[in-house]
């Protein structure tokens, strides 16, 4: 691989690791390749599509002259692999902040779960959570709610594509979710929770698919040591 290939375009398929931000998957490799390549100060570089600190998983970096290629990776349907735990809530959905609201499960049963979990195929209403991206006049809504402040979130359409492979061991439950862009997956596991009565969060959650790209084409071996380039483009 050349500088010059790469201000041409390739597409890098990453295995972001827990607690990275996307943000910071990017800045080190925009550093390392600037590094070993001696590329332009204004060399671009950026990825398609935003995923939390507490997922993992697939987080697509376009360069140079692909990065015009990032608005159409971004429309792609999206798939996950979701771990949920019921009986409890958090004010992130997530397990970045600690459990509120704690419910008795006991009369959940499995044919409860699978009914709550089909109820939530196909479009539907989702409401973001508060601790995300989403900017409110200007201001990132997850600045707001640390910040304490009083945060309204208002509902979107999304599509739940289908939902597949699930395993059920009170009180975590796990599934594969097929989604469209734009669909907060902690949302999902909050809203199935109160499907339930009972509560919900997500205590796991990977990306494995963004349109044809997948997971298992990924390396997350750059954010280490060591790093190989692979080109998807």
């Amino acid at each position: 691989m050349t500088a010059e290939e790469l201000q041409s375009g390739h597409i890098f398929l990453l295995d972001k690791p827990l607690d990275w931000t996307s943000f910071q998957a990017v800045n080190k490799m925009k550093y390392k390749l600037k590094r070993e390549f001696d590329l332009p100060k204004k060399f671009k570089i950026g990825h398609a599509g935003t995923l939390d600190p507490r997922a993992t998983g697939l987080l697509i970096v376009c360069t140079g002259k692909f990065t015009k290629k990032i608005p159409e990776i971004q429309d792609a349907p999206k798939e996950y692999w979701a771990e949920i735990k019921i009986g409890a809530q958090t004010e992130s959905y997530d397990t970045e902040k600690p459990e509120i609201l704690h419910h008795n499960f006991s009369n959940v049963n499995e044919e409860d779960v699978k009914n709550a979990l089909d109820k939530f195929l196909g479009e539907i209403d989702q409401k973001p959570p508060v601790f995300s991206a989403i900017k409110i006049d200007g201001a990132r809504a997850y600045n707001l709610a640390r910040a304490g402040e009083e945060v309204e979130m208002k509902s979107r359409k999304t599509t739940i594509h289908y939902i597949k492979d699930v395993e059920i061991n009170f009180p975590l439950i796990s599934f594969t979710v097929g989604c469209s862009k734009g669909t907060y997956i902690r949302s999902l596991a909050h809203d199935i929770g109160q499907e339930l009565n009972v509560g919900a969060y997500l205590t796991q959650l990977r990306r494995t698919k963004i349109g044809d790209y997948k997971i298992e084409d990924g390396t997350s071996e750059f954010l280490n040591n060591d790093y190989r380039f692979e080109n998807y483009g």
